[in-house]
């Protein structure tokens, strides 16, 4: 006898076409984590599958462990599409730039609901027209602090002062923010100290909320430039979403 269905709440990362009428998708559930498999005719079955399968799309779906790694997907229902995701090239590749970094940086098959709600809200975000410059700092700022790489934003990371001066080095490869007798000699960026209070604040709000927020250009700028630094320090590889992002010249919205 095969093993029972287990059903979850998930949200489509990827999708790849295998023969002709086959995938073979990956989804973030919040119980189950990442998990991945095949969806036979998913390419064609609109009773079982419909367009539930298409990435970004938030869905309820069923399936079943296989011989192999992948587990077999019986059917899925379609809640939220996301369908405005594909009128911007500029979402579009944020949301994948989003999806990207979460596969990079997530074990498969570990329960993941810290990191479902922030995806799930970054997702959203992304579909209502919200600011995408926000959206993605929020986002990153997020993901490095649920990882355990949050730097020392408002006090130094060597000698644990506290700032009362502007602007603050920062070094994410010494931990974070440095103050002037620390960051002495040292090769840093310089950024303001409202800045680092902007993004310290965003840190204290619920994971999954986008909404609200009114971030400056100085602090969208500044802070781009400190998240850039440290995901560099801790993804295993360059992501390949940002040379597509790169070929945009301007982040505004689309």
């Amino acid at each position: 006898m095969g093993s029972q269905p287990n059903s979850s709440h998930a949200i489509v990362l990827r999708q790849i076409i295998y023969g002709e009428s086959d995938l073979i998708v990956s989804m973030l559930s919040a119980e189950h984590g990442i998990i991945r498999g095949f969806a036979h005719g998913g390419r064609r079955s609109v009773k079982r599958f419909g367009s539930a399968l298409a990435p970004f799309s938030s869905i309820d779906v069923r399936w079943q462990a296989s011989r192999s790694d992948l587990l077999t997907f019986l059917d899925a229902d379609l809640c939220c599409a996301r369908e405005a995701l594909r009128h911007s090239a500029l979402r579009l590749g944020l949301a994948y730039y989003g999806v990207e970094l979460l596969e990079m940086l997530l074990n498969p098959g570990e329960s993941q609901p810290h990191f479902f709600r922030l995806l799930q809200g970054y997702l959203d975000a992304l579909a209502e027209d919200q600011n995408p410059r926000q959206a993605r700092l929020l986002f990153e700022l997020r993901l490095v602090q649920q990882l355990g790489y949050i730097p020392h934003l408002l006090h130094c990371s060597d000698c644990f002062v506290q700032f009362n001066h502007t602007p603050v080095a920062f070094d994410p490869a010494r931990g974070g923010s440095l103050c002037p007798a620390c960051a002495k000699d040292t090769q840093t960026l310089h950024v303001a100290l409202g800045t680092l209070g902007s993004l310290s604040r965003a840190l204290h709000t619920e994971i999954g909320l986008f909404r609200g927020f009114k971030l400056g250009e100085r602090t969208l700028d500044e802070g781009a430039m400190i998240l850039a630094q440290v995901l560099t320090n801790i993804l295993p590889r360059q992501s390949k979403s940002l040379r597509f992002l790169a070929q945009i010249t301007s982040f505004d919205a689309s």
